[in-house]
């Protein structure tokens, strides 16, 4: 069939893209053969204009979207129309589409159709302030490059042998979401069987790329928290450990990751030799490594310890983060 328009517009912040606004954005696709999606950035924006088209191409790569300086008055719709029209290249569009009642000043100014879309939210009842506000409870409207965004990461790391698999399979499992295994131990397991027993700084930066790649692309199937069996910041400690002395390469790539919760597993229990473990001798001083180097940090931190049943308890009340949790802080 052929298009009802030529070009249609629509414009937003999209802070973040939800279900209503690709609701929006496919009913002008349906409708138009060329849509404009336009994404109005403001310099205290929570995130980039950049990342939020990026998203929008991904989920309409049928659309054109481009993103403008948002330093107009809002409520001035003769200069977001004057503007629209030099931003389409001296052109008006044939319709703007839109869930807003400014639509119908907007587009007269342009002397273009406003197609009005779901204005009382019942098809797709989503808003950006109530994502805002808490995008956790509102994950049905998020699609999954945005659940990425904001699922929270909760990193479960430590010394040798002090539970951190078993906890990060059982947070896992209780929050019935998706865990990242250590990659490190996936690739010191290869390096066994090679007969390899020489550790190079270039191996602990691929180590930790690779587990940030995982890390990434696991977080966009996360049920609103991904649980890490540790992340490049850990391997910061293991280069250390293995290498004598800290990389300034791996330690700068460590610092663009991102976590929201460490969990550090305590090393009171017992040591349990699995034939690629180093051996107890060190597993103290490592756990005093990481315990120093959390305290370096701004990510909040908690020591586990206890029983499996008791550290399961403590760490789904802090990730929760309901009450005060009753286990001890770093």
């Amino acid at each position: 069939m052929k298009p009802r328009f030529e070009v249609g517009v629509v414009i937003g912040k999209f802070l973040p893209p939800h279900q209503g606004h690709h609701f929006l954005i496919d009913t002008a696709l349906a409708q138009c053969a060329r849509v404009e999606v336009i994404i109005c950035e403001k310099p205290i924006d929570p995130m980039p204009g950049d990342m939020r088209a990026a998203w929008l191409r991904e989920m309409h790569p049928a659309a054109a979207v481009r993103v403008i300086d948002d330093r107009y008055d809002e409520n001035d719709s003769r200069v977001w129309a004057e503007n629209t029209i030099r931003w389409l290249g001296g052109r008006a569009p044939d319709a703007v589409f839109t869930s807003e009642t400014y639509g119908d000043a907007y587009a007269g100014h342009m002397g273009c159709v406003h197609v009005l879309v779901d204005q009382p939210r019942l098809t797709v009842p989503c808003s950006g302030t109530a994502v805002r506000a808490d995008a956790l409870a509102q994950w049905a409207c998020l699609s999954l490059p945005v659940r990425a965004w904001y699922a929270r990461r909760i990193v479960v790391l430590g010394a040798e042998s002090t539970g951190t698999t078993r906890l990060a399979t059982a947070l896992a499992a209780h929050f019935q979401t998706n865990q990242v295994p250590e990659y490190g131990r996936e690739y010191s397991l290869r390096k066994q069987r090679a007969g390899d027993g020489v550790w190079r700084t270039g191996e602990f930066l691929e180590i930790a790329q690779e587990q940030t790649r995982r890390e990434n692309a696991a977080a966009r199937q996360a049920n609103r928290y991904l649980i890490c069996d540790t992340n490049a910041f850990a391997t910061c400690l293991w280069h250390r450990r293995y290498m004598g002395f800290d990389s300034t390469p791996l330690t700068e790539f460590a610092d663009t990751g991102r976590a929201d919760l460490y969990l550090l597993t305590g090393d009171e229990i017992p040591f349990v030799q699995d034939g690629l473990r180093d051996g107890e001798f060190i597993r103290h001083t490592m756990h005093e490594w990481f315990v120093s180097a959390l305290s370096a940090q701004s990510v909040p931190w908690f020591l586990i310890t206890g029983t499996p049943e008791e550290r399961i308890l403590c760490a789904v009340d802090l990730i929760r983060d309901s009450r005060r949790p009753a286990c001890p802080r770093g």
